[in-house]
């Protein structure tokens, strides 16, 4: 299996890029986001892949980081949503974004991907919901850089208490995530200090 390429940019199609790694040129597909986030065509790029293997072809999907990869296979993995479908969903939601979405039960947001009705957009988050946790969505926040003196687990914990308060408050899963998502931790920080300045964002 290809775990990753690495290579010279070639071009950036419609749905698709060519790397060139020691003179093979290798066509991936990639999310219309992910394609926006590469750089100029002759820069060096390593791509996380999937390989798609079907009867008559076989596909190279291409991710720009192990986190999007680990996305993609969890959507690939419910019932009825194939390889294009999970890229689709990716070029409207970053991974992120899906899993608000996931743990918040947003059906509008998740089929506004092209292909994507409102049942398959239910079942995905019937089946994904126990495997997404609000720890998840906000891990990286946190693996951006371990404050020092204080573990991962704990700035988890705290970030954790402090979505579950907004939603208690009255606050959406979605947009709670994101409030304290984009909280900067202080070495000190507790639930109250960070729950006040999520409140500040939100008003």
């Amino acid at each position: 299996m290809i775990q990753f390429i690495r290579g010279t940019l070639v071009s950036i199609e419609d749905d698709r890029v060519v790397v060139d790694v020691n003179g093979v040129g290798y066509g991936i597909f990639m999310s219309v986001q992910a394609m926006s986030l590469l750089p100029q065509a002759g820069s060096e790029v390593k791509i996380h892949t999937y390989l798609n293997v079907k009867e008559d072809a076989m596909q190279l999907f291409g991710f720009l980081t192990r986190d999007d990869l680990m996305i993609f296979r969890l959507l690939i993995g419910v019932n009825g949503i194939g390889p294009k479908g999970g890229q689709a969903i990716l070029s409207v939601l970053s991974p992120d974004n899906l899993r608000f979405a996931v743990l918040s039960g947003d059906v509008k947001a998740i089929s506004a991907a092209p292909g994507i009705g409102k049942k398959t957009a239910e079942k995905l988050i019937l089946e994904l919901k126990d495997k997404l946790k609000i720890e998840d969505a906000l891990e990286h926040s946190v693996t951006g850089g371990e404050l020092p003196g204080r573990a991962a687990e704990g700035t988890d914990h705290i970030q954790s208490e402090a979505v579950q308060a907004l939603v208690a408050l009255g606050y959406g899963s979605t947009e709670a995530l994101k409030a304290v998502k984009e909280v900067p931790l202080e070495e000190e920080a507790d639930v109250e200090s960070v729950l006040k300045a999520a409140l500040k964002l939100l008003l």
